[in-house]
Formats: structure tokens, sequence, C-alpha cells
């Protein structure tokens, strides 16, 4: 239980009807959730707006409403609370009811396009190695040190982040490492969390659906970094252009990261193969697991951002040298006659040409790449020509099929794609729209060394097919097939 009026504290309030000096025992934004003396936060959400569930959470025993709009009728009963902003004051109310985990914490966000998962995830992994208590907010799952809890989305709502950084708080942590997406900045889920520090990795084509624009999607993730405490600090990627433009109007100190430009933090790749590569990092060599120039961004990124955090480089490098990939990025297996396969998220054109390019660079030249590659029903289709033109030009050959349709017909999605490809590659590629079929078809075609990438699902165990997901995971599929092709080899 906690004094509304407590509660209330640092939100843009325009009008009150009624006492706040009342005791509530829980916050909502979902009227069904509501239980005796709760606050229910009236939130106007992409395709619902919680004032008109208003009256329906006073009747389950709200004390107090909080809105944008007061409604038309006011009752006695509960108190009223109107604001500018219930997203933003949402964020700051629930972090005011947790006790305000996030300022017990050292709590760093990682945003942009590629790389958010891996180089979050990769900060926890390497903070738990040595010895510290960390939590983790991710789109594959997040932790409060060794306890999993499953995601929803790359960035919860105010009310689960709240909720699981009081877990962290109360189970010892002092690091919590967070994905914060376009979507989470855009709307004011990350409000009230108080960041100790913001990494950008990159920023490409993505989520146009959503934004509409490129430009309202960079001012989403720059939004991030504008918003920051002057004690707090922030690490971009200053070899991708708009690097400098995150840091532009932040009040936090700005250090950098990069292999091509002159940076605070610097690493080239000096070998690399599929086992792994060689990177130089701040004139050492280490050793590491991962591999792909991506991959060094990320890494250099975790070092940049330990060191940032009080670790010491020799700590880092180290644990760094063991760390493995996450799910679903740029995962590796191999079948006994030596076929490679590579399940990968890619699920946009810039990540598709990293995870390409990579490919490219370690292959000798003798070995067919096959990628398999779908794209996403009712998200961005802007993208859907871009990706299937990269397969095409840096494949031998590309299997166009199905991703998550959601509520569109595949076949839509692929035609989309297929207009991507210029007619000197209309001979490369074919189209099998059921995806475990594409995926056993590629795994057949491939003979020994050859290379199948499978990119867009990644750690996904699901396929979302008109509102309902059925179990579907690439990785299970490929290892079936590699089982299969042992007692068939090639």
């Amino acid at each position: 239980m906690k004094k509304l009026s407590e509660i209330l504290n640092g939100c843009k309030i325009l009008r009150i009807t009624g006492n706040t000096d009342i005791q509530i025992s829980g916050v909502s934004f979902d009227s069904r959730h509501i239980e005796k003396d709760y606050l229910f936060v009236a939130v106007s959400g992409t395709s619902t707006d919680g004032h008109e569930f208003i009256n329906s959470a006073i009747s389950k025993g709200a004390s107090a409403i909080l809105c944008e709009s007061m409604p038309a009728g006011l009752q006695k009963e509960p108190v009223y609370i109107q604001t500018d902003s219930s997203s933003k004051s949402l964020g700051i109310l629930i972090s005011n009811f947790y006790d305000n985990p996030s300022a017990s914490l050292k709590l760093v966000g990682v945003t942009g396009t590629n790389g958010k998962t891996t180089t979050a995830t990769l900060l926890y992994r390497l903070f738990r190695k040595n010895g510290y208590k960390a939590g983790l907010l991710s789109t594959i799952r997040n932790y409060v040190n060794d306890t999993v809890f499953e995601a929803t989305h790359t960035t919860p709502d105010a009310l689960q982040i709240n909720q699981l950084l009081r877990k962290m708080v109360d189970d010892g942590c002092e690091y919590a490492f967070m994905e914060v997406s376009s979507h989470a900045v855009a709307q004011n889920r990350i409000a009230g969390l108080r960041f100790t520090g913001a990494v950008f990795t990159n920023i490409t084509h993505d989520h146009l659906d959503y934004h509409q624009t490129f430009d309202e999607y960079l001012k989403a993730k720059k939004k991030f970094f504008d918003e920051l405490d002057k004690d707090a600090f922030v690490l971009v990627n200053i070899d991708d252009r708009n690097g400098k433009v995150m840091a532009q109007n932040t009040k936090a100190k700005v250090s950098t990261y990069g292999i091509r430009s002159l940076a605070d933090y610097k690493a080239r790749i000096i070998e690399s193969h599929f086992e792994g590569m060689l990177l130089h990092i701040e004139k050492t060599d280490v050793w590491v697991k991962l591999l792909g120039e991506f991959s060094a961004y990320n890494l250099l990124a975790v070092y940049a951002t330990s060191r940032l955090l009080g670790l010491g480089k020799e700590e880092i490098l180290k644990t760094i040298s063991v760390l493995d990939t996450v799910d679903g990025r740029f995962e590796y297996l191999r079948s006994n006659n030596g076929v490679i396969a590579i399940i990968d998220y890619a699920h946009t054109p810039d990540a598709l040409l990293n995870v390409l390019n990579t490919l490219n660079q370690i292959r000798t030249g003798n070995e067919q790449l096959i990628t398999v590659v779908g794209a996403g029903g009712n998200r961005d289709k802007t993208k859907r020509p871009k990706m299937a033109r990269v397969c095409a030009q840096k494949s031998n050959t590309v299997i166009l099929t199905s991703d998550n349709p959601r509520f569109e017909k595949p076949e839509d999605i692929i035609i989309d794609m297929e207009a991507g490809i210029k007619e000197e590659y209309k001979n490369k590629y074919l189209v099998i729209v059921n995806r475990r079929e594409a995926i056993k078809t590629a795994c057949m075609m491939a003979s020994g060394g050859d290379i199948v990438l499978i990119a867009g699902k990644g750690h996904e165990t699901y396929q979302e097919i008109k509102g309902v997901k059925h179990h579907f995971s690439d990785k299970e599929i490929v290892a079936e097939q590699f089982m299969l092709n042992k007692t068939n080899p090639q």
C-alpha cells in the first residue's frame, strides 16, 4: 500500500477531483486486472483507448482514476486525476509505487536497429561470469541473477519493467542491462527510469510500419539520449553516421567506439573463421567465439560499456574470450557430412547484408551459400523487396518463404519480396511458401561444406498465423534434418 499523493510525485497534473490522501494497493492500465483500492491509468493505445474502460475499472473497485480526458459524468467515490500524458505518467507513478528500483541499480539501456539483444545479453553474461549480481531485460528472456522470466516484448510495459527491476533490487543485483526499443521510447514505457548509461549500436531501415518515416524512427531513438541525466554516460557507435546525431543534445557524458573511425574505444579484426575470430581491442589481441564484423562491434560495445562501469581491462577481455553466441544470433550447426547451417534473427536489409557479407568473407569460394528468408506480415512493407534483393545478390540460391505472416497471406508477402530481385538474379531463387519445407529443401540441396543461412526468426519458437502462435523452431527443423542426413549422407 502506498499513499496516492506519493505515487503521483513527478507527474504533470492538470486537475484533481477528490482527496489524494488515500492508500493505493495496486496500479494497472488494464481494467481486467483492477482490484479494490487500485489506481487505474487510462492510456490511449494503438488499438484500444483506456478511457472507454473507466467505468469498468470503477465497478471493480478502483479508488483512483488517472486520465487525459475527464469523463462526462464524474462519480462520487474515485479520485479523478487529469494529466497531459497518461503513458508518461504511468511510467513515473509505477516507478514511485515500486520505490524507484532503477535508482538502486546501475541500469544500462541498449538501443539501435541491430545488436541490441546481443550487446545487452553479453553484458549481462560478462558481469555474471565475473561474480557480479545482475539482471537482464531482453527480447529473448529476462533474468534476475540466474532466475529466468520469459519475455513477451523487446521492451516490456512500464509495469512489467518496474516489477522486474524491483525483483532485481530485492535479489541484491547491482547492475541491470536492458534492450530499449524505439516503440518503448515513443510509448513512454521507460518514463520514470533512471539510467546510468545508454548505448547506441546503429540505426537502419526498420519499423516504418509504426514510425511511418525514417526521421520519426530516428527521433524516437534520439529521445532516449536527450532525456538522460547529466551524471549518466552515453556510448555511441561513431562508425554509424547517426552516432553523432544521437549524442547531439544529451546532457550525459559521451564516449565513442568504432572500427573504422577515430574513437575512444577501438578494435579491428585480425583473423576470422567459422570457429571464431581474433580481435585487436585496445592494443591487446583476444580470440573470441563469435564472428563477423557486426559481432566485433557488439563485443567492442560490451568492452567499452564494462570499462565505463568500472571493470578492469584484463578482467573484461578474459571473459569476452569465453562468451558464446546469443540464441538465434548467428547460431551455428554442422551436420556430419559437413553442411553448415546458420540460424540468425536478421530481418532487415542491413542485418541480412551484415550476415551475408560475413559468410562470404569466411567461405573459400567453392561452397554454395543457400539462403532461406521471409518477411513478417503486418509490418514495414517497404523493406521486403530490399531484403530479397540483398539475399539474391549475396547468395548462390535463395528460397523465399513464410516468416510470421500474421494476418497477411504469405503469398502476398513473397510477391512483395520478389519485386526487389533484379532480372539478372531471377534464376537464383525459388519460392516454397511452407517454411518447414523451405528449410528442409535447403538442407537437402546442400552438399558437404555448403552453407545454409536461415534468416528472420532466430530464437523464436513459434510462427504467428492469423493471430495464433504455432510452435515452430528453425533450429529444431535443421537439427532434425541433419540427423536424417546422418543416415543418408550425400
